[in-house]
């Protein structure tokens, strides 16, 4: 099983800078970059929440979750 972050894509979408995110956010540019990696091995719901609010979007838009068989994770 596999998590993807699709936060790149939704900040592409806002027009929005990885470090302006991360300053409203009250987040570590190292930390936000640890998040859209996909690296994290756990996402606070207040992170979460704060990322939603700022970006206008649902969390079902940053988190997606395929089979670790799906073909287009290769």
């Amino acid at each position: 099983m596999a998590i993807i972050v699709n936060l790149d894509m939704m900040l592409a979408k806002r027009k929005m800078t990885s470090l302006e995110l991360a300053q409203r956010i009250g987040l570590t540019p190292a930390n936000l970059s640890i998040l859209k990696t996909g690296k994290a091995k756990a996402v606070r719901m207040s992170t979460l929440d704060a990322i939603c609010r700022e970006l206008k979007c649902q969390p079902g838009d940053l988190l997606e979750y395929v089979e670790d068989d799906d073909p287009f994770l290769r």
